[in-house]
C-alpha cells in the first residue's frame, strides 16, 4: 500500500511526534509512505526529525498561514499528488487538514489529535463561535479519525459528527524500543532525585498549576521541565519562588532516559486527545500523577493507576497526589501492562491498514 502523511511541521509536539511515529511504523511493515508537511522552516524549537523509511517532502520553507498562504499550500500538496496513487492520506492538525480540503485529494481521511472543545472553552466568545463553525465546516461531513475514545465523544456531543463516519485509532508506541532508548546515557540528567514534566509551554499544558502544586507539596525532589526556554517560563518559575528547585531542561530527542530517572512524571494538563508521555512514562516504568482531564489520562490510568488521577486546576490537589504517589509503591506489572496494551504498536499499524483497505 501507499500513504501519505500531511502535517503542518515537525515541530516538537505531540501530534507531530506521533504522526512520524506511524510513518515509520508503516515503512517498516513495507509500504510507500510519503511523508509531507507544509514547513520545513528552522525558526522551530525542538524540531522532530523526519521519519526512518519515509520520503519526505517540505512544500516550502516558511508558511504563510493566511487565506492565499492556504491555496498556495494546497497547489502544491495537489501537484506533489497528482503523479501518484496513494490508497490513503492522512492530515493532522487543523491547518493542514484545511490544506488537504482544499486540494481536494481524494481517499483523504483527517486525524483529529485533541479535544476541540476544550481548546474552544479558552478563546474570548466571538473567537470561540468563529473557530467552532470553522470545524463544524471542516470536519461535519468528512471522514474522520480520533486518537482516543475521548475525543470520539467529544466530535460527536459537541460538534454533531455522527459517531458512524468516525474511527478511533490510537498513536502507536514500541515499547520494546522505548525501553531500549530509556537505558540509554544521559549524562545532562540531574544526578539528584527529581520530578518530571513534558511538554511545550502552552495555556493547555498548565505549567502555572504544575509549579503552584509544586511549591505547595513540600518535597525534596528537583522539578525538571522538559520543553524549550521561553521568558514567560522563567517569569512564572520566578514569580513562585523557584529559581533554584526547577531546571529548564529544553526540548529532548530522547526524553525516555529522563522519564526512566524521575521518581515522578507530572502531566497537569486542561486538556490532551491522547496524552503520549503517560504510556512512554509508564513504558520506562515510572510512577504517574495526572489531573482528569478531557480526554485521555482515564482511558489510559485504570485499574489501581487510577489512584493518580485528580481533578483539574487544583494545585492542592496535585501537590497531595505527587506526595502520595512519591509515598507508595511504583506500579504493579499487572496493571501497567493491561494500561498499555491498547497502545501496541502493532495493533495501531494494523487499524491503518484496514482503513487504507476500505477507502476504495
Amino acid at each position: 500500500m501507499r500513504f501519505a502523511l500531511f502535517t503542518t511541521n515537525l515541530a516538537g509536539g505531540g501530534a507531530e511526534k506521533a504522526l512520524a511515529k506511524i510513518g515509520s511504523g508503516l515503512a517498516g511493515r513495507g509500504h510507500e509512505v510519503d511523508f509531507i508537511v507544509c514547513e520545513d522552516a528552522e525558526f522551530h524549537a525542538g524540531k522532530h526529525a523526519p521519519p526512518a523509511g519515509c520520503r519526505f517532502h517540505a512544500l516550502t520553507k516558511r508558511a504563510g498561514h493566511g487565506w492565499l498562504g492556504k491555496r498556495r499550500l494546497a497547489w502544491k500538496l495537489r501537484r506533489l499528488l497528482a503523479s501518484h496513487h496513494h490508497d490513503l492520506l492522512v492530515s493532522t492538525l487543523p491547518f493542514a487538514d484545511e490544506v488537504a480540503v482544499l486540494a481536494g485529494v481524494p481517499r483523504h481521511v483527517c486525524r483529529i489529535a485533541n479535544t476541540l472543545s476544550a481548546e474552544l472553552a479558552r478563546l474570548p466568545v466571538a473567537r470561540m463561535q468563529h473557530r467552532a463553525a470553522r470545524y463544524r465546516a471542516l470536519y461535519g461531513s468528512r471522514r474522520l479519525v480520533a486518537v482516543s475514545q475521548g475525543v470520539a465523544d467529544d466530535l460527536h456531543s459537541q460538534f454533531g459528527i455522527e459517531a458512524k463516519r468516525m474511527r478511533v485509532i490510537a498513536n502507536p508506541f514500541d515499547f520494546a524500543a522505548i525501553r531500549t532508548l530509556a537505558a540509554e546515557p544521559c549524562p545532562a540528567r540531574p544526578d539528584e532525585p527529581y520530578l518530571l514534566h513534558v511538554g511545550r509551554f502552552a495555556a493547555q499544558k498548565r505549567h502555572d498549576l504544575l509549579l503552584a502544586a509544586f511549591a505547595h507539596a513540600g518535597l525534596s525532589q528537583r522539578l525538571v521541565l522538559l520543553t524549550p526556554p521561553d521568558a514567560r517560563l522563567d517569569a512564572l518559575i520566578a514569580g513562585a519562588g523557584l529559581e533554584r528547585r526547577v531546571t529548564i531542561a529544553d526540548f529532548q530527542v530522547n526524553p525516555y532516559p529522563w522519564m526512566a530517572g524521575a521518581d515522578l512524571l507530572v502531566l497537569c494538563s486542561d486538556h490532551e486527545g491522547l496524552p503520549n508521555v503517560l504510556i512512554e512514562g509508564l513504558a520506562c516504568g515510572t510512577r504517574i500523577v495526572s489531573t482528569d482531564c478531557l480526554s485521555g489520562p482515564r482511558e489510559i490510568l485504570r485499574g489501581e493507576l487510577a489512584r493518580g488521577l485528580v481533578p483539574c486546576n487544583d494545585a492542592n490537589a496535585l501537590a497531595q497526589a505527587m506526595r502520595d504517589a512519591l509515598a507508595g509503591p511504583l506500579p504493579g506489572a499487572d496493571a501497567v501492562a493491561a494500561a498499555l496494551a491498547p497502545y501496541s504498536a502493532a495493533r495501531a499499524l494494523d487499524a491503518w491498514e484496514t482503513l487504507a483497505g476500505e477507502m476504495d
